[in-house]
């Protein structure tokens, strides 16, 4: 009989400790789940900006070229007077 409530008790204490173990475990992949997400939504943020300088930055480039046209025909036409 004390070998049964020994086993009972056994078993009873290795249950509880497996279910915590699933539960902390649980938790923690949640939390780092949570982590993962919060820096794979800065990256993105980080590639949209990104995209943004660089249209930014052609744009930038076009208006350069063309304002360098505009001097170059001045120039011409300066020199041609």
């Amino acid at each position: 009989m004390d070998a049964i409530i020994v086993s009972l008790i056994g078993l009873a204490g290795s249950a509880i400790g497996s279910i915590l173990g699933v539960l902390a475990s649980a938790r923690l992949t949640s939390y780092r789940l949570e982590q993962l997400e919060k820096r794979v939504q800065a990256h993105n943020n980080l590639i949209e900006r990104m995209y943004q300088v660089e249209e930014r930055t052609e744009l930038q480039e076009e208006k350069i070229k063309a304002a360098n046209r505009r001097i170059e025909n001045l120039e011409r036409r300066a020199d041609a007077s």
